[in-house]
């Protein structure tokens, strides 16, 4: 008989984003048609769009058990994993800004309207707030959630002369940390496809 491949089940879009304060309810999970068709719970704020999407990254060092009557490896043993979420917001907003940076003091100055001045400062040392990421999938089939997260990479935001198709963003890398529920992230998906 011959070998086959089967066409593989793409993903091919950049998703939605979400951010959430720290033990916020997650989705229902409501699966019909295999795809989600519930909302977000209203604690979890939509990002709004990115300039290259997000990337969901974790890592799993080991280490070797050797013994000496042996050359290769007898076990391989788990030492240490990461994951983070990383992303650059298009949509620049001090509320945005707040949220990269973990926290801090957003507030009114004066005015009302179109003569709002607002004004953000970032938190102290020590004084970072954790918080909840989530994504989907443009297509409603896949979500993930990291249940306890802190910006800990790189914010940057470029103002220079732009070209007309350039824009300013800001960049984030959230890293997951271990919440008191156990995991740092879980993955749904809607259907069989997927699972």
């Amino acid at each position: 008989m011959a070998n086959t491949t089967a066409t593989p089940n793409l993903l091919t879009d950049p998703g939605f984003l979400f951010w959430a304060p720290l033990s916020s309810t997650e989705p229902t999970n409501t699966v019909t048609g295999s795809v989600f068709t519930d909302a977000w719970p209203v604690a979890w704020i939509n990002l709004g769009a990115t300039a290259d999407g997000s990337q969901f990254s974790y890592e799993t060092s080991v280490d070797k058990v050797t013994v000496a009557e042996l050359l290769d490896p007898v076990k391989y043993k788990s030492t240490a994993r990461a994951g983070n979420i990383s992303f650059a917001l298009a949509d620049v907003t001090l509320a945005n800004l707040k949220r990269v940076l973990n926290g801090g003091t957003l507030s009114v100055v004066s005015g009302t309207g179109a003569t709002t001045l607002s004004s953000y400062t970032p938190p102290a040392p020590g004084e970072e707030v954790r918080c909840m990421i989530g994504w989907e999938s443009l297509d409603a089939t896949m979500r993930l959630i990291a249940y306890q997260c802190l910006q800990g990479g790189d914010i940057s935001m470029k103002f220079s002369a732009l070209s007309s198709t350039d824009f300013t963003s800001m960049s984030a890398t959230f890293n997951f940390e271990i919440p008191s529920g156990g995991n740092p992230f879980k993955v749904y998906t809607a259907g069989t496809a997927r699972g």
